[in-house]
C-alpha cells in the first residue's frame, strides 16, 4: 500500500523481469528517471536549500520591506543555523529520510506536518538560548517570524514532495497506450486500488473513475476519479470514456453480483480483473495491486464463513496438533491457518513425500519460529501410527488423509476400502490409547445416502468415528464437504485444462448439480467444528443452493474471453460410474438442525451406531482378498446402499462366518 519503504513487486519474477518493468513500460515511460527524482537524497538537498533562505524570507514577509531586515541580519543568521539544525533533526529522527514519497499518502504528510512543526518550537528556544551569551544587545526577531518561517517550512518540504508526487501522477496518466479503465466498486478497495494503478505504470491501467451502486456517492470524487454510475450505466460508461477493462474492487461481494456485474462488462466488450479476496488482504499474502483474471471461485463465492478465531485459538494454542493427509489442498491449508494460530507444534503427516515437502518448507519460511514435525507415514500402519503418537502426544488431529475421486476409486475398490476405512480406524485406535481430545474427520457429502465406493468408505469412516466417540466420551467428530473449489483434480481445473486445449468441455450431464465451496470456507468449518463437538456430531456447511455443472463449463469459457460452441464446445459424456445426479447433505435418519454458528449445520449420531469396529475389519478383511466385486457387495450391506455390485458374496473369511453385524437398513430388512 501507500507510504511503504518499497516498490509492490511481483515476487514470483525474476530480477531481469523486474528490472525490466521498473526501466520501462513499453512506451517510453521510464520509472527508473522518476525514481532518481524521488531519491531522498534529493529531498534532503531541496529541503536544505530551502530552509536557509525561508528565515530571511518570514522576516521580510512580517516587515513588509527587504530594507528593514537589516539590523536583524545577525539574530536571522543565527536563527537559520537554529532552524536548519533542528529541522533536519527532526525528520532525520522521524524516517522522513526513509520513507518512499513516490506512495506518499496522509500518513507521511501528518508525520512531515507534525515534525516540521515541534522543530519550529524547539528552534525557538534554541535560538533564545544561543542570543544570551552570543549577541549584544538589539532588536530581536518579531515573535511572528518563526510563526511564518515554520508555515513557510512546512510548505516548502511537503510542497516538493507531494507536487512532484502530483507531477508522476500525471505522466502515468499521460502515457501512450494505457488501458482505460473502471473500476466496480467506490470503497476502501477501489481507492486504494487506484491510488497503486496511479504509482504503478507497468500495470499499463489508466484509471478513469467508479462504478458504485450506492446512488449518495453518483457524482462525487474520490481520489481524484469520479463516482460514473451504478452497474445498470456500465455500458454507457464504458462507450462515452472510451474503457476497455474493468476491475472488481469489492473483495467481500457475493457471487450473484460479480457475476452480474461480470456480464455487464462482458456485454460492454471489456476485459474484466479482480483484486484479491478479503482473505487474502487480511493475511497480508497479496495487495490490492495484484490483479488478476476473475475466476470462477469469484462467481460462486457468497457472503465469507467467518471463523470465531479466538475460540479456536483457545483450543490449540500452545497444543501438539497432527494433520494427515497434510500436503493436500484440504490438509496444507489446515497447516497454514494452524500455524497462524500458534500451534505449539505441528505434525505434518502424510504419504506423498513431494507434497509433504513443498508444505513444510513454505511453512518454515513464513513461521521460522513454529515448532515443525513432517513426518512420511501410511495412517493404515497402525503401529507406525501409534510411534508417532507416542513420541508426539497430540491433543488434537485432523484426519484428511483419503483417496477421493469417484471413478478411480470405482475400478479399486479394495484401495479405497484400505485407505479410507483402515487408516481411519487405525487413526481412531491410536488417538482413543493415546487419550488425544479432540479426532476431526474431513468426511464429503457423497457419504450420504452413496452410491458409489468412496462416498460408502467415507460413510463406514464416519460410523467409526461415531462409534469411537461413544466408547471414549471424547470430541471425536465428522465434518461433509460438498466440492471443493481448486482442489486438485476437482472439476474446475480439469475444465480449465480443456479449455487450454481448445475444447471440448466434457459435462457428464446437463442437470447434474453440485455443492461447492472454497478451501478457506471448508478448513474454517473443520476449525470451527472442533470448538463445537462434543462427539459423535457431523458438521455440514451451508452452501446456499446447488450449482449446475454445465454453469459453470459456460462461465469458465467465458471467463476465458472464449464464446460457448463457437470456440470452446461443451460435450455431454454421460455419469461415470457411482456418480450421481445430485449430493444430499443429510441422511433421512439423522436428527439435524443449525448450530449457534449461522453457516454451519448439526447431525447427530444415533446413541448406539449400528456400524461397529468389528464390521470395519470384516470389511478390510474382505478388501485385503483382492476381489473388487465381493468388497463392493459387502461395502453396500454395511452402508445399506446399492453400490451397483452383483451380489452378496456367498463366503466371507472363516474368522468372520456367522458374526456379521450390518447397517441400521439392512438389519431392519
Amino acid at each position: 500500500m501507500g507510504g511503504g519503504g518499497r516498490d509492490d513487486v511481483d515476487q514470483t519474477q525474476g530480477p531481469s523481469e523486474v528490472r525490466g518493468r521498473e526501466s520501462s513500460d513499453g512506451h517510453g515511460f521510464r520509472v527508473e528517471r522518476w525514481d532518481r527524482l524521488f531519491r531522498n537524497r534529493t529531498f534532503l538537498l531541496t529541503d536544505l536549500l530551502g530552509w536557509m533562505v525561508i528565515p530571511l524570507t518570514a522576516l521580510t514577509i512580517r516587515l513588509g520591506d527587504l530594507e528593514k531586515v537589516r539590523p536583524y541580519a545577525v539574530h536571522a543568521a543565527l536563527y537559520t543555523a537554529s532552524a536548519v539544525g533542528t529541522a533536519l533533526a527532526a525528520l532525520w529522527i522521524t524516517g522522513t529520510y526513509r520513507r518512499m514519497w513516490r506512495y506518499a499518502g496522509l500518513d507521511e504528510l501528518f508525520s512531515l506536518t507534525t515534525a516540521l512543526t515541534v522543530s519550529g518550537m524547539a528552534a525557538v528556544l534554541l535560538d533564545t538560548v544561543l542570543q544570551l551569551p552570543i549577541l549584544p544587545r538589539g532588536p530581536t526577531l518579531p515573535r511572528s517570524t518563526p510563526i511564518i518561517a515554520t508555515l513557510l517550512t512546512i510548505t516548502w518540504s511537503g510542497g516538493i514532495r507531494f507536487t512532484l508526487q502530483y507531477a508522476y501522477h500525471i505522466a502515468c496518466r499521460g502515457k501512450r497506450g494505457s488501458d482505460r479503465t473502471i473500476i466496480l466498486g467506490a470503497g476502501d478497495a477501489g481507492s486504494s486500488l487506484a491510488k497503486e494503478i496511479r504509482a504503478t505504470p507497468a500495470l499499463d491501467l489508466e484509471p478513469v473513475g467508479f462504478i458504485d451502486d450506492d446512488r449518495s456517492k453518483e457524482g462525487m470524487i474520490i481520489g481524484g476519479l469520479p463516482v460514473l454510475g451504478d452497474r445498470e450505466t456500465i455500458a454507457e460508461v464504458a462507450r462515452t470514456h472510451r474503457v476497455t477493462s474493468a476491475i472488481f474492487a469489492m473483495p467481500a461481494a457475493p457471487g450473484f453480483v460479480i457475476r452480474d456485474l461480470r456480464d455487464r462488462c462482458l456485454k460492454a466488450q471489456l476485459r474484466v480483473l479482480t483484486v484479491p479476496g478479503l482473505h487474502a488482504l487480511l493475511t497480508g499474502k497479496v495487495t490490492v495491486s495484484h490483479l488478476r483474471q476473475v475466476q470462477i471461485e469469484d462467481l460462486l463465492r457468497r457472503e465469507p464463513v467467518q471463523t470465531d478465531r479466538t475460540t479456536v485459538g483457545t483450543h490449540v494454542a500452545g497444543k501438539t496438533v497432527l494433520v494427515t493427509g497434510a500436503g493436500g489442498s484440504i490438509g496444507s491449508e489446515l497447516c497454514r491457518q494452524l500455524a497462524q494460530l500458534e500451534v505449539g507444534h505441528l505434525i505434518l503427516l502424510g504419504h506423498g513425500e513431494n507434497s509433504i515437502f513443498a508444505i513444510e518448507n513454505e511453512l518454515r519460511s513464513l513461521y521460522p519460529t513454529l515448532p515443525l514435525t513432517a513426518v512420511i507415514a501410511d495412517v493404515r500402519d497402525e503401529h507406525q501410527i501409534d510411534s508417532v503418537f507416542t513420541e508426539f502426544r497430540p491433543i488434537a488431529v485432523f484426519h484428511a488423509a483419503a483417496h477421493k475421486h469417484v471413478p478411480l476409486m470405482e475400478s479399486n475398490p479394495q484401495e479405497a476400502v484400505n485407505n479410507n476405512v483402515g487408516g481411519t480406524l487405525a487413526l481412531l485406535n491410536v488417538a482413543v490409547r493415546h487419550g488425544t481430545h479432540h479426532f476431526i474427520l474431513v468426511s464429503t457429502d457423497k457419504a450420504v445416502n452413496p452410491t458409489n465406493v468412496m462416498g460408502a468408505t467415507k460413510r463406514v469412516a464416519e460410523h467409526l468415528v461415531a462409534a469411537a466417540a461413544a466408547r471414549s466420551g471424547r470430541h471425536f467428530l465428522s465434518v461433509r464437504f460438498g466440492n471443493v473449489l481448486g482442489s486438485r483434480g476437482s472439476v474446475v481445473p480439469t475444465f480449465q485444462e480443456q479449455i487450454a486445449a481448445g475444447g471440448p468441455v466434457c459435462v457428464t450431464h446437463p442437470d447434474v448439480t453440485r455443492y461447492f465451496m472454497t478451501i478457506p470456507e471448508a478448513v474454517q468449518l473443520v476449525l470451527q467444528a472442533m470448538t463445537m463437538g462434543r462427539g459423535g456430531e457431523t458438521f455440514v456447511l451451508d452452501m446456499g443452493q446447488p450449482v449446475r455443472i454445465v454453469d459453470l463449463a459456460r462461465d469458465l469459457i467465458e471467463l476465458s474471453g472464449l464464446k460457448v460452441e463457437e470456440d470452446i464446445p461443451i460435450r455431454f459424456i454421460g455419469l461415470r460410474p457411482g456418480e450421481k445426479m445430485f449430493e444430499e447433505l443429510f441422511l433421512e435418519s439423522e436428527e439435524h438442525g443449525r448450530t449457534e454458528h449461522e453457516k454451519i449445520f448439526i447431525a447427530h449420531a444415533p446413541a448406539s451406531p449400528t456400524l461397529t469396529e468389528f464390521d470395519a475389519r470384516a470389511l478390510l478383511e474382505v478388501a485385503r482378498l483382492g476381489d473388487g466385486e465381493r468388497t463392493k457387495a459387502l461395502l453396500s450391506s454395511l452402508v445399506g446402499e446399492s453400490l451397483h455390485h452383483e451380489a452378496l458374496p456367498d463366503v466371507l473369511p472363516t474368522s468372520f462366518q456367522g458374526q456379521l453385524v450390518l447397517s441400521d437398513r439392512k438389519a431392519a430388512t
